[in-house]
């Protein structure tokens, strides 16, 4: 039998495979399935983006190595981020990378040694474990909470953890609870970063979907760009998935060695990719405003729609996400995911595929039209799977 590396053992099968399967024989039994599990948004990718990348693809100039951000991408950038957070950067403070999930990936080969500690939420995205795993560092997980908002309690953290830490990843508004943080998260997180000596990785994925007044950006804090730097992304609030358009912004010497980092296993964002991030960066921001509503439209369907038949689920304050409590009698999050594929016909995520905290919860994606989430409370109603 071949060997393989610890690293590589330590990598699970993910449930996103085992839950299509599951629904590839739900749906051979002739049972429609509402499938809210993976967070793709169903909106298409504004014209004006679209045409930018078909553009750029009709110069062969561009379908070469780019090796470097443009000028062009970089100058949109500082200038979104100072229109749209009031943050003033220069072009040493950003890197481009394959989406967040690669840069998140590989962030901790540049942070991290063995024996390091990483600081992760506990439920957190995926890829915030894999991060530590790939810097060989020591996962540890700080507790999400109903009863404390979903937010960090940082003094239960021992000293001697924070003696250890290499960085401290925070992501808000957050997948998978959908919860929000007050600017408090993130000051305390910079003084204590600033006293140990760590570094702080935000993730801001969701800052254009959040339903009680305007998402910003940690770089906005001050003391942030000292001490860390965060992931911003444009596949949410633009619809660019497949394109990968994904940026480390922040402290210069993080940007620096990540860029070193990254030269030695990629040759760059493709040209007509960064040419849709331009006219992204630089376009009117009236379809990402009309999208988080239609996001809110969405979830009020959804959670409402779940309370009134029983279910009590508390509304999602940001993302594209809903949190919700396993009922009581249906085992563990991945029997209660398989029953409701089973009898309701709809897929949702365990909570337990999102770290140790995640067990008890499953997570729904706001991806289908208000009238989908409305057939899907009234198939989980007449499931009698609610009774």
């Amino acid at each position: 039998m071949r060997k393989f590396s610890s690293l590589s053992n330590s990598l699970g099968t993910g449930v996103f495979a085992r839950l299509t399967v599951k629904k590839q024989e739900v749906e051979a039994k002739g049972v429609r399935v509402i499938d809210l599990f993976v967070g793709t948004p169903d909106f298409p990718c504004e014209q004006h983006i679209l045409d930018a990348g078909i553009n750029a693809m009709r110069d062969p100039e561009n379908i070469k190595y780019s090796l470097l951000d443009s000028p062009e991408m970089t100058g949109a950038v500082i200038n979104y981020y100072k229109e749209r957070y009031g943050v003033q950067l220069t072009a040493d403070m950003i890197a481009s990378c394959n989406g967040t999930q690669d840069g998140m990936g590989h962030i901790g080969m540049i942070l991290a040694d063995p024996e390091d500690v990483v600081l992760l939420p506990d439920p957190g995205y995926i890829a915030f474990e894999t991060s530590a795993l790939f810097g060989r560092a020591r996962p540890y997980y700080y507790r999400l909470t109903a009863e404390n908002n979903f937010l960090p309690d940082f003094d239960a953290i021992p000293d001697e953890v924070y003696r250890r830490t290499a960085y401290l990843v925070l992501s808000y508004p957050s997948n998978p609870v959908g919860a929000v943080a007050p600017p408090e998260v993130y000051k305390r997180a910079i003084e204590l970063a600033k006293r140990y000596g760590f570094a702080v990785i935000n993730d801001n994925a969701y800052s254009d979907i959040i339903f009680e007044g305007e998402g910003g950006s940690f770089l906005s804090y001050e003391g942030a760009t000292e001490v860390g730097a965060e992931f911003f992304s444009l596949s949410k609030s633009f619809n660019t998935t497949g394109s990968r358009i994904s940026f480390l912004i922040g402290d210069p010497e993080i940007v620096a060695a990540f860029r070193k980092l990254r030269s030695q296993y990629d040759f760059g964002m493709f040209m007509p990719v960064q040419a849709m991030a331009v006219a992204a960066l630089t376009g009117d921001r009236k379809g990402v405003k009309a999208r988080c509503e239609e996001y809110r439209r969405r979830r009020d369907a959804l959670c409402g729609g779940l309370r009134t038949v029983g279910w009590n689920v508390p509304d999602s304050q940001g993302t594209m996400f809903v949190w919700a409590r396993v009922p009581e009698g249906h085992g563990t999050s991945e029997q209660f995911a398989e029953e409701l594929i089973e009898r309701a016909g709809v897929i949702c995520t365990p909570g337990s595929e999102f770290g140790p905290s995640g067990e008890g919860y499953v997570r729904f994606a706001l991806v289908k039209p208000v009238e989908v989430l409305e057939a899907a409370v009234k198939a989980i109603a007449e499931s009698g799977i609610l009774d």
